[in-house]
């Protein structure tokens, strides 16, 4: 018996804006993880801040590859050696934006550093990660 073809996905702008949702999905849901265990690795376990936030993001960063790789841009089908380096060299690169963002809007600026985080978070989500991730770690 003959398989069946995948059936067609859609394209142009509603493909983008489809791809774009799902990538959100992905963060908010990999930003859950990341602070939750954060949170439960301080709180609870008893570890330092900073240790709880390298098990969280470490965790958060490992949930946003997976959901990329089969959620959102279905991927799995590529090696996944070189989209996990890829991913940690865009993932670097990011840190990096972030980071001058937080700099640049709460201490040149003076805005409270928890809105100049989700105004830098936004801006590097949709500038930085999401056409990297598409264009290049799972393209």
């Amino acid at each position: 018996m003959r398989q069946q073809p995948p059936p067609p996905r859609p394209s142009g702008p509603l493909r983008t804006i489809k791809l774009l949702g799902k990538h959100q999905f992905a963060s908010i849901v990999a930003t859950a993880i990341d602070y939750s265990l954060m949170i439960v690795m301080v709180s609870v376990v008893g570890l330092t801040a900073v240790e709880g936030t390298v098990i969280g993001a470490a965790c958060g960063a490992t949930a946003n590859f997976t959901l990329g790789r089969y959620f959102t841009f279905r991927a799995a089908h590529r090696r996944p050696e070189g989209q996990a380096f890829r991913y940690i060299l865009v993932s670097a690169a990011s840190l990096g934006w972030n980071a001058l963002g937080e700099h640049l809007l709460a201490v040149v600026l003076g805005l409270h550093y928890v809105i100049a985080r989700l105004i830098t978070g936004t801006l590097v989500s949709f500038l930085w990660n999401y056409p990297l991730q598409r264009y290049f770690v799972f393209k």
